[in-house]
């Protein structure tokens, strides 16, 4: 990750060193916070956010369950006042291809009560670069993580919520710590679903299948363009409980999301997928996803949000 000059917290543009929040902010050590990751692609006019108002959205949908009110020096965000930060946001920087815009409890509290402490919005862009890693595009290697994806019933699972994320970091680590590039974490009934910041498709018997969003899963806005473009393309795509057997035996498997936008899988649990190469209808539909956030498909327009 390359840093840029400007981060933009509490509606001003600042310098990345003077980002700062106290010790004590409730998020720092409750985990109360949502956020988003969003990627922004070089385009024929310029830069370009992927699917802005999709995230900007699901980031307001955030607030809205952790009963965040988001009002700060006096001023309400919502949905308009964020989606311009965040593209001025972009703008203001060099060089940015993925940027994270996050709310959070900023006051400075010992306790867990989060009612009426105050809130503070940041946005950082970044330039990022491949998410897995170098060689990653030629398959990743996973595991099946002991560490089980947390339910609806002790999270709010289909929110990015901050300390949601302590689980996916604890299998991330294991994964990394076994040799692997990611960890697929299954659920409280032993589903697949999903991996420590993606969602996961698989192929099998000549169609597309991917965990239900009832499988305690993120609703993973690439997940969403991914289901839209495979069945653009003429691909079955079955929203459906996939077993731990189904994805080992799949022919192939691959991982999606907005750092990892789609990266196969050749190896899982030291067992290889397919033939253990990259997939050709993975490979297919990554070919047409790129083309798409790179603003050559004119079908797909409404997706695009250009900076300038």
């Amino acid at each position: 990750m390359d840093k840029t000059e400007f981060i933009w917290l509490d509606g001003k543009l600042v310098k990345w060193e003077d980002a700062k929040v106290h010790v004590l902010s409730h998020a720092l050590n409750y985990g109360t916070g949502v956020f988003e990751g969003i990627r922004v692609y070089e385009t024929p006019k310029g830069p370009a956010v992927f699917r802005l108002k999709a995230h900007t959205k699901r980031l307001m949908d955030g607030c809205k369950v952790m009963g965040f009110d988001v009002v700060i020096d006096g001023k309400k965000f919502g949905y308009d006042e964020a989606f311009q930060a965040i593209k001025d946001t972009v703008k203001a920087n060099k060089n940015v291809d993925y940027v994270k815009p996050c709310i959070f409890l900023a006051g400075e509290e010992v306790g867990l009560n989060p009612v009426g402490v105050k809130t503070s919005f940041a946005i950082t862009g970044v330039h990022m670069g491949a998410y897995l890693g170098k060689g990653a595009e030629k398959g990743a290697k996973l595991i099946v993580s002991p560490w089980q994806r947390p339910d609806n019933l002790c999270a709010p699972a289909g929110a990015k919520v901050n300390g949601v994320y302590v689980t996916s970091t604890l299998a991330k680590r294991d994964a990394i710590e076994k040799g692997a590039n990611e960890a697929v974490m299954l659920n409280s009934e032993g589903h697949v679903a999903e991996c420590t910041g993606e969602n996961i498709f698989i192929y099998r018997h000549g169609k597309i299948l991917t965990p239900k969003t009832s499988n305690s899963i993120l609703e993973g806005i690439t997940r969403d363009s991914i289901i839209q473009v495979a069945r653009d393309m003429g691909y079955t795509v079955e929203e459906t409980d996939i077993t731990r057997t189904e994805l080992y035996t799949a022919d192939e498997v691959w991982m999606t999301g907005t750092a990892a936008e789609i990266s196969p899988v050749t190896v899982i649990d030291n067992r290889e997928i397919g033939d253990g190469k990259p997939g050709k209808v993975a490979m297919a539909i990554k070919e047409r996803f790129m083309d798409i956030v790179t603003g050559k498909v004119p079908e797909y327009a409404d997706w695009i949000d250009y900076v300038n």
